[in-house]
């Protein structure tokens, strides 16, 4: 080539970021690139002009709070708590609400969202085509939404706090708390909409995720139902996060309290390693 006075193609070097895309296509995919970061500023500017859509997620179980605690609590009354101590219907129930929001606000932001990046708007592809790996897309957007998730929880436990709802000092980790239930959520949520295969599938989820934001001790206890259905509902994930979240609201604080975190830390577990995977399957194969 030196003879012909023409110049030598530049080694295939990581010198060359006009290479890099092909490169990642044709050599095996990193699993992780450090770069999770880059989705979350990409979210905060999206979004930055759309302000109104962020604050609509804390109003929801504001009014779950307000009609259910304060009428429906007139007639309900007093409610026994987890060592009998005199509580208010609105005590019992707001720290249910605030792990149903974690749940909700988890859900809607890694499957609805996630799902139309993933196969209208093929956003996923051309960053895959990147320096980012599939682990950098799934902790991108599931840190976006449990950033969302963050600032309600934060609100509504502000709200709490006016309401006279708080009862112990281990509520400062309601928010972290609220963290956790979300990453478990947001995780397995993207993990599902990976096999998602059209906006019908989305609403059978959603048909799903009702029944258990209904039955796993949100507005009443699970004495109330038959011991069949009580070893069901306990397998929920809601069920451990109205528990976690009852239990630092209270100060009921014990043995059983880390159970339930484990719960979390193994469903966030398995679910990005699944989402991780299924990224690289879908979209670098």
């Amino acid at each position: 080539m030196s003879r012909l006075g023409l110049a030598s193609p530049p080694p295939a070097a990581a010198g060359y970021p006009e290479r890099r895309g092909l490169l990642l296509r044709v050599l095996p995919p990193s699993v992780y690139a450090g770069r999770a970061m880059v989705l979350m500023e990409r979210s905060a500017r999206v979004y930055r002009r759309a302000w109104l859509i962020i604050i609509s997620g804390f109003f929801e179980p504001l009014f779950y709070l307000l009609s259910f605690g304060t009428g429906l609590g007139a007639l309900v009354g007093g409610v026994a708590g987890p060592h009998g101590q005199p509580l208010s219907y609105a005590q019992y129930i707001a720290p249910a609400l605030l792990a149903s929001s974690a749940m909700n606000g988890a859900l809607n932001d890694s499957m609805m969202n996630v799902f139309y990046k993933l196969k209208y708007a093929k956003l996923y592809d051309g960053m895959l085509s990147t320096s980012l790996a599939p682990m950098d897309v799934a902790l991108g957007e599931m840190s976006w939404a449990l950033t969302r998730g963050g600032l309600y929880a934060g609100a509504f436990v502000v709200v709490m706090l006016g309401m006279r709802l708080i009862l112990s000092p281990w509520a400062l980790l309601l928010v972290p708390a609220a963290l956790l239930i979300g990453f478990g959520f947001s995780a397995i949520g993207m993990a599902v909409t990976t096999y998602v295969r059209s906006w019908q599938d989305i609403e059978v989820v959603t048909l799903l995720v009702l029944p258990m934001f209904l039955f796993s001790g949100t507005f009443y206890g699970l004495d109330a139902y038959p011991a069949w259905l009580r070893l069901v509902v306990q397998c929920l994930p809601l069920h451990h996060g109205v528990a976690v979240m009852r239990a630092l609201t209270y100060g009921d604080i014990g043995a059983g309290l880390l159970l339930h975190l484990g719960y979390f830390v193994g469903m966030a577990g398995f679910g990005l390693w699944l989402t991780t995977r299924r990224l690289g399957t879908l979209l670098m194969t």
